[in-house]
């Protein structure tokens, strides 16, 4: 256990603002020198959940954590004695966010934000998706429910290379069902799921090693022929698809959506060998999936770009564990 005091701790008071409060978070992490793993483990043994990926979520976002999952944090970093503290600083962040108009209606919240460039709605991280009035979210469910419905026309592929006929058929059956695990042909141990890119600031397409993907779950939503949606649900944020971004700073990034009727449709189709469960994963119209510039670093975003035959553009796609 550290003293945090004499490890040069300027204490959470300190942060000015909700990104040197999760700056403070890190530090206290780096400090207790614990994974992930460890920290989880250290809350199971007091009775707390604190979800490996969750809080690695937190730590790489921009938003305030809930004051539960904080408070297992900071006891599971042995700074339980300043636990109060610490809740008290992201009581007095969250009010200062409403206090400066932030919410229209009043109300507080500890994951909402304001997108710079974007007007004054609110924007909950739920998946990346603007907060809409009611009676708009309702219309939203119900077009979602109708795109589930309706299957979508299977015209083949015009990206120009493969996936054809009795190839796309294969596809389909060899896809797993329930829960699916996508990986990046090029890593070894890193999945495709949720994480903040570099230069936009909701929730995106990332590689992340595959242990840290939990509690999330992928799946794929058949439309027809080889067209899937691809679904994510996470119990802190609900259900997403992810659609690819046609404009914007985030153009070319899968962005997950919970209004899945208005998101993209991906053609799977074999990239190797019967049996092999790699896939490319086309963009009618606009290219393949990619991870950005064949990086095999961890956190690298997955984007849209001209279809090539090369291994950033394949995936292995496999019944998740």
């Amino acid at each position: 256990m550290c003293d945090m005091e004499t490890r040069g701790d300027a204490g959470p008071q300190q942060a000015r603002d909700t990104a040197e409060f999760i700056a403070a978070m890190r530090g206290l992490k780096e400090r207790a020198g614990l994974t992930y793993r460890q920290l989880e483990e250290r809350a199971a043994e007091h009775g707390e959940v604190l979800p490996r990926s969750t809080l690695a979520d937190v730590l790489r976002g921009r938003t305030l954590p809930r004051p539960e999952l904080l408070a297992a944090f900071v006891r599971a970093c042995g700074d339980g004695e300043r636990a109060a503290e610490w809740l008290a600083a992201r009581d007095d962040l969250g009010r200062g966010k409403v206090a400066e108009g932030i919410s229209a209606s009043g109300s507080e919240s500890g994951s909402g934000s304001v997108s710079p460039g974007r007007g004054v709605r609110l924007r909950a991280r739920v998946l990346g998706v603007p907060v809409l009035p009611a009676a708009v979210v309702l219309v939203a469910l119900l077009t979602a429910a109708v795109w589930a419905l309706v299957p979508s026309r299977d015209d083949g592929d015009r990206s120009g290379t493969g996936g054809e006929g009795a190839a796309a058929t294969d596809a389909r059956s060899l896809l797993p069902r329930g829960r699916t695990q996508i990986r990046p042909a090029l890593t070894n141990g890193l999945c495709l799921t949720d994480g903040y890119g570099s230069g936009y600031e909701s929730l995106v397409a990332v590689q992340r090693p595959c242990d840290e993907v939990a509690p999330q779950e992928t799946t794929l939503v058949p439309l027809g022929g080889n067209t899937f949606r691809i679904r994510w649900y996470h119990p802190d944020h609900g259900p997403g698809c992810l659609t690819a971004l046609a404009e914007g700073p985030g153009v070319g990034l899968l962005e997950p959506w919970d209004d899945c009727g208005r998101t993209t449709p991906f053609r799977i189709e074999p990239a190797g060998a019967d049996g092999s469960r790699r896939y490319s994963l086309r963009v009618d119209g606009r290219g393949c999936v990619a991870i950005r510039d064949a990086a095999t670093s961890e956190g690298a975003e997955a984007v849209v770009e001209p279809c090539r035959p090369k291994d950033s553009q394949v995936f292995v796609i496999r019944s998740a564990p």
